[in-house]
């Protein structure tokens, strides 16, 4: 077999400030809210992602994370509408009909609240649509493997509009802005936990659309007037409306969490002490320093000003802290808490309560590598297996 036409891509993490929660259609994975993100910077975290196609493969192959993964429905959706915009064109650059081989690896820990599923569908997305010649918006595309996934094919600060056509073609994403918009806004994701979530989100939002009141009334009530002042606040760089916003959006959606039935229970006492800890800071601040948001798990999303980074860290370090390389992504001289600072918060200690903090930032979004980024051979083999 001669060498084979590979592709490989990286794919940033998105984190939503206005939550993505509940599908008014699991099948094209439409949702009842449109939701707003900011996408990280792909030096810290990302999916990388190598795709090839050959009329010699007897069939489609995945391994993510050096293990071979079993077809599922959305993996198949999310190939097969690729294909299907591969075989609109006049000539692809590779037969759509053809089987492929794809090796996938994150540089974060998979399942475990840190969108590790938007990164990834979006880095597959950006990858075989390199290999197939597709160009144009892909966002759709991605939104078929998972919803958040479509903010993630887009760099800065993210709209999803959840849209009103029952075939879902108007529900896509768009950039409001690119990460340069802000730059002094640098983020904080406080790992409370690395392991996989005991309820997924795709169960968790399905229990809620049928069982949560406030669903519904945080959908249709709340969230678009939010989504109007979330896109001010980002635009006009004000950060205290941010802030606020943020921290009421991700309240109400673990509210939801909690009044679906039966409950899904994504924080745990390390959260809910980040979450204290960020409150008293700003109110002995008299402004807000910070500001948190959490996805579907335990783990903390701060956002912040550059000039507020050394003194947060060294807070969440003295009181969640343990262990060497607590600190990790960019680099900053941490400033230890002071005795007054010590005694001031209400928080409960619990050393070890965070594996480890990833200093990070607002970024781009996905990128091709040049051959030496490849994860499979010329052959389309697996290195790892070489």
């Amino acid at each position: 077999m001669s060498d084979l036409s590979l592709v490989t891509c990286t794919a940033p993490v998105n984190i939503a400030v206005i939550k993505y929660w509940g599908k008014r259609d699991e099948k094209l994975i439409l949702p009842i809210n449109d939701s707003i993100s900011v996408t990280l910077s792909s030096d810290q975290m990302h999916a990388k992602t190598t795709v090839t196609a050959s009329t010699n493969f007897k069939e489609d192959r995945i391994w993510l994370n050096k293990e071979l993964q079993a077809s599922s429905s959305r993996l198949s959706s999310c190939l097969e509408e690729v294909r299907s915009k591969a075989r609109q064109l006049e000539s692809p650059a590779v037969n759509p009909d053809w089987k492929v081989t794809i090796c996938s690896e994150n540089n974060f820990p998979t399942a475990a609240g840190l969108a590790s599923s938007a990164a990834g569908y979006a880095c597959l997305v950006s990858a075989l649509c390199k290999l197939y010649g597709i160009q144009g918006d892909l966002s759709t595309l991605a939104r078929r493997g998972s919803g958040s996934a479509c903010r993630s094919v887009y760099g800065g600060f993210v709209h999803w509009k959840m849209g009103s056509r029952e075939d879902g073609e108007d529900s896509r994403a768009i950039q409001l802005h690119p990460a340069s918009h802000w730059p002094d806004l640098r983020v904080l994701i406080c790992v409370a936990s690395d392991s996989r979530k005991k309820t997924s989100s795709s169960v968790g939002m399905k229990n809620s659309v049928e069982t949560s009141p406030l669903l519904k009334y945080r959908a249709e009530l709340i969230v678009p007037d939010r989504t109007k002042q979330m896109i001010q606040a980002i635009s006009q760089q004000d950060f205290d409306k941010f802030a606020e916003i943020t921290i009421r959006d991700s309240n109400q959606f673990h509210a939801v969490c909690q009044d679906t039935y039966p409950p899904c229970v994504y924080l745990n006492p390390a959260s809910h002490q980040v979450s204290s800890l960020i409150h008293q800071l700003n109110n002995y601040s008299g402004r807000f320093v910070a500001t948190y948001t959490f996805d579907a798990g335990p783990n903390a999303c701060i956002f912040l000003m550059q000039k507020d980074v050394c003194k947060v860290v060294g807070l969440l370090q003295h009181f969640f802290g343990e262990g060497e390389e607590f600190v990790r992504g960019e680099k900053y001289n941490v400033v230890e808490p002071t005795e007054k600072d010590k005694s001031d918060y209400s928080v409960d200690r619990i050393p070890g309560g965070l594996k480890y903090i990833i200093c990070t930032r607002a970024g781009e979004g996905p990128a091709t590598l040049p051959a030496s980024g490849h994860l499979l051979s010329p052959k389309g083999e697996p290195l790892f297996m070489q």
